[in-house]
């Protein structure tokens, strides 16, 4: 017991005495990876470097390890608006390795007072870049508050789902125009091709709805025409109800 008890004990000091040595040492170096899946960069390793200077009160490099707090420098780096997560640490040649994964836009919105902005997959407000615009889908007519009921989070909710699942399908996000948000919350979308509207209705079961207007377009619009019909609405459980220019009403029945 005693002879575990000493090798333990000389162990810790061991590597006490290790930490103590590194957290003497400097910097010798950092690197800074920016993680993201598509190829929106609206923060690039310049403004890394800016904020960690910032935050360090120096440049990095060169800088003892032990004057450097990788916990705030996360926190700081974590409270930029484009940044949705940062870890920070120490390689064996004390170099510093900082890993950032950037808040992905999934829809610019423009609301009711005229206001514009991005969302991304959790809902986050995110503000327009000098930098680049974001290839994704639009919605107009959102409300405009500072704060959300549980009504409006719903809503949000759902421009969420249509965006993700509209730019998942190279055909939807090539043909989507634009999303208008009813008065009553319903969705209408306006095609790149073709003047005709497309009646969504609620948020709900987006994945059959587009489905069904999938149907719709090739086995009616693509023997009639794009600008046959002035209104398609695929709201309805297994049918599509298309309004004919002149009033008259086209039904198809789907499976679901």
């Amino acid at each position: 017991m005693m002879l575990w008890v000493c090798i333990g004990g000389g162990m810790l000091s061991l590597l006490i005495a290790a930490i103590g040595k590194k957290n003497r040492e400097d910097c010798t170096d950092y690197t800074i990876a920016i993680k993201n899946s598509k190829e929106n960069i609206f923060i690039d390793a310049n403004d890394i470097r800016k904020l960690l200077k910032a935050g360090a009160g120096s440049e990095i490099k060169g800088k003892k390890i032990s004057e450097i707090n990788l916990k705030n420098l996360e926190q700081l780096l974590r409270e930029n608006v484009w940044i949705r997560k940062a870890e920070m640490w120490f390689d064996n040649k004390n170099v510093l390795h900082v890993e950032v994964y950037e808040r992905e836009p999934i829809a610019r919105i423009f609301t009711t007072a005229g206001n514009t902005f991005y969302i991304d997959s959790t809902g986050k407000k995110l503000p327009l870049s000098d930098k680049l615009s974001a290839r994704v889908p639009v919605f107009t007519g959102f409300i405009d508050k500072k704060a959300y009921s549980a009504k409006d989070s719903m809503l949000l909710t759902d421009v969420k789902n249509i965006a993700t699942y509209i730019s998942n399908d190279p055909f939807w996000m090539s043909q989507v125009a634009q999303i208008d948000i009813t008065p009553g919350r319903n969705f209408e979308v306006s095609p790149v091709v073709g003047n005709h509207l497309i009646k969504l209705g609620n948020g709900d079961d987006i994945e059959k709805k587009f489905n069904r207007l999938m149907i719709f377009y090739k086995q009616v619009l693509a023997q009639k025409g794009f600008d046959a019909y002035s209104a398609i609405n695929v709201q309805y459980s297994g049918q599509v109800i298309g309004t004919k220019r002149g009033s008259e009403k086209n039904k198809v029945d789907t499976e679901e």
